[in-house]
């Protein structure tokens, strides 16, 4: 196996690898910014992604000058990047200079910080689109075929994983919430029991009590249940 092929599988093996306990998404967006760096003969690489609001935030960039660039287009609402998210589609600017019609303070910013060329590759998965992978090179250039699909497939394959990361978490907040509402409910049917017993009352007239008294009380009938469980809460006869 060459070097390059085992990069490239080491890479994607990386970025499909988003079930581990510890998964931080800072650093696997950092890892991506890098490959793109060693695999693509950019100089720079940098990254921005939707916020739940639906805005464009830079999330990892492989130096501080990109960093700083990224930050600059997305509070300007300007550059390859946002057009790119917004299009769902690549954009291609071998050199700078030349895009100050189109973005005139972007370009400006980026060739005042050593940069001539830019590719913002989206990272999407059929109808979602998330964000966007910039490339950024000093000098002016234009990727190859090769070197622009390969960009590509590393956006969409971290795009996947980050997906199946959100996924997973939507899961594990719908299972907890689905757990505590069992939980509250033994802890409940319990309470009914023991205020049955106290009160001398059928099951479903100690839940109306259970109940009446919550609601007087301004209180979660959960936690007046465990109050009367644990004997902190005494309602009378």
């Amino acid at each position: 196996m060459t070097d390059l092929a085992a990069d490239l599988r080491e890479t994607f093996v990386q970025l499909a690898d988003t079930l581990a306990d510890d998964f931080d998404l800072v650093e696997y967006l950092d890892v991506l910014a890098f490959r793109c760096v060693e695999l693509l003969g950019v100089c720079t690489a940098g990254l921005l992604l939707t916020d739940p609001r639906g805005r464009l935030t830079m999330v990892a960039a492989s130096d501080e000058k990109t960093r700083l660039l990224e930050l600059f287009q997305s509070q300007n609402s300007e550059g390859p990047c946002l057009d790119c998210y917004r299009d769902v589609e690549p954009m291609v600017c071998p050199d700078l200079v030349r895009a100050r019609g189109r973005w005139p303070k972007f370009a400006r910013e980026a060739v005042n910080a050593g940069f001539r060329s830019v590719y913002a590759l989206p990272m999407r998965l059929r109808e979602e689109v998330i964000g966007a992978l910039n490339l950024f090179g000093t000098r002016p250039a234009v990727l190859d075929d090769e070197k622009l699909r390969l960009g590509q497939a590393l956006a969409d394959v971290a795009t996947i994983g980050i997906l199946h990361h959100r996924l997973l978490q939507r899961q594990e907040i719908v299972t907890a919430q689905l757990q505590t509402a069992l939980n509250s409910r033994v802890i409940i049917e319990q309470a009914k029991g023991v205020l049955a017993e106290r009160l001398h009352v059928s099951v479903s007239d100690a839940f109306g009590v259970l109940r009446a008294y919550a609601r007087s009380n301004n209180r979660k009938i959960v936690a007046v249940a465990a109050g009367i469980i644990d004997r902190t809460v005494e309602i009378p006869r």
